[in-house]
C-alpha cells in the first residue's frame, strides 16, 4: 500500500530529522561529557560542579518559585532546543530539568526524545518506561512509548507491536483525549492497518482542537486512501 511509507514517515516526523551531530559522534564526546547522558551518567560530581549545579538551582528557583515549575520551565526549553536540531543544548536542558526535580516524570519524556530521535528506540523505551514508573499517567509518554511500538510495527509487521501501540494509545487517550499529538498518530495507526472508520474519527477529533499536528500530506493521504 502506497500510503504506508507515507503515514509512518508522518507519523515519526515529529522527532526524527535532521541532527546536527551523529550519534555515533555523540556517543563518542558522552564518553567524557555527562551533560550528554541521562541524570549525568549518576556520575561523582566535582565540588566546582556542585557549586554550579546550586548556583542554577537558585537562579531557577527565583525565576520560577518552586523546583516542579522551575523543572517544567526548563523541560520546555529542552523541547524548543530539540526542534531546533540542537539535541546538545536540549539534553543539557533535560538533565537541568532533572537536577531541579528528579521526580518530575516528563524529564523522562525529554531523555527518551532525545533517543528517539537517534533513531535509538531501546533506549528510548527505557526512558519511557522509567518515566512512567514515576507518573503512570503520562499521557504525553504513553504516546511517545505509543510510537515506538508502532515503528516497530512498520519494520516487522508483527500484530504484537501495533496492539501495544494501540493499547498505550488508548490508555493517553482516556487521560488526555484533548492531546492533539495523539489523536494524530492514532488516526496514522488507523489508516494504517485500513480501519477507515477510526482513522477518520481521530483525524477529526484532533482537526477540532486546531489539527497542529495535521499535515497536508496526510489529509491528502487520508482522503483518497479512506474515501467518506
Amino acid at each position: 500500500m502506497k500510503y504506508t511509507i507515507t503515514c509512518i514517515l508522518l507519523l515519526i516526523t515529529t522527532l526524527i530529522f535532521g541532527q546536527q551531530i551523529t550519534y555515533s559522534n555523540w556517543k563518542k564526546e558522552a564518553k567524557t561529557e555527562i551533560r550528554l547522558l541521562p541524570k549525568y551518567g549518576n556520575a561523582v560530581k566535582t565540588k566546582e560542579q556542585k557549586t554550579i549545579d546550586q548556583e542554577l538551582i537558585k537562579s531557577y528557583l527565583e525565576k520560577a518559585g518552586t523546583n516542579r515549575k522551575a523543572s517544567e520551565l526548563l523541560i520546555k526549553l529542552g523541547f524548543d532546543y530539540l526542534y531546533k536540531q540542537d539535541l546538545k543544548t536540549a539534553m543539557y536542558r533535560f538533565n537541568q530539568a532533572w537536577l531541579l526535580d528528579p521526580t518530575n516524570a516528563d524529564v523522562f519524556w525529554g531523555f527518551g526524545a532525545i533517543y528517539f530521535s537517534f533513531e535509538d528506540f531501546e533506549s528510548a523505551m527505557q526512558q519511557y518506561d522509567e518515566g512512567l514508573k514515576l507518573n503512570a499517567n503520562s499521557s504525553n509518554i504513553l504516546t511517545d512509548k505509543a510510537t515506538v511500538y508502532m515503528t516497530r510495527f512498520m519494520e516487522n509487521h508483527g500484530n504484537k507491536d501495533f496492539n501495544l501501540a494501540i493499547n498505550n494509545f488508548k490508555k493517553s487517550y482516556s487521560i488526555d483525549p484533548k492531546n492533539q499529538n495523539t489523536l494524530f498518530k492514532m488516526s496514522v495507526c488507523y489508516f494504517v492497518k485500513k480501519d477507515c472508520e477510526n482513522a477518520w474519527k481521530y483525524y477529526n477529533e484532533c482537526k477540532k482542537l486546531g489539527g497542529q499536528p495535521i499535515t497536508k500530506e496526510y489529509t491528502e493521504a487520508l482522503t483518497q486512501g479512506c474515501k467518506k
